[in-house]
């Protein structure tokens, strides 16, 4: 599954712009912890089409990396309706990221990072 790049020169007003729930997901090529969240990704996109899905390559955008706080790969974050809802934590499992991303958004929103 192919995720929309972000970049820092892109990615506020990206964001913005996307409606409903969208989920970044801060990774690198060589990160086994990322791939396996990005499988875990890939097979939640069919169950929720109207999630956006987006991935900011953390070795090469460092700005963002540090902005986002991001010490540990892989880091998933929530926007709902364009604005900065939450981290997620959760285990790259489908069922994990689905149940702890439902949580989030019951909750009112973080500030952003």
């Amino acid at each position: 599954m192919d995720f929309t790049r972000l970049t820092q020169f892109d990615f506020h007003h990206r964001l913005a712009d996307t409606p409903g729930t969208a989920l970044v997901l801060f990774s690198t090529s060589g990160c086994g912890a990322c791939r396996s969240m990005r499988a875990a990704l890939a097979t939640l996109r069919p169950r929720h089409p109207e999630w956006h899905f987006f991935e900011v390559d953390a070795g090469e955008d460092l700005a963002l990396t540090r902005e986002f706080e991001v010490f540990h790969l892989p880091g998933l974050f929530l926007y709902r309706g364009g604005r900065y809802h939450a981290a997620v934590q959760a285990e790259p499992l489908p069922a994990r990221v689905e149940g702890a991303v439902a949580a989030l958004a019951a909750q009112p929103p973080e500030e952003a990072p």
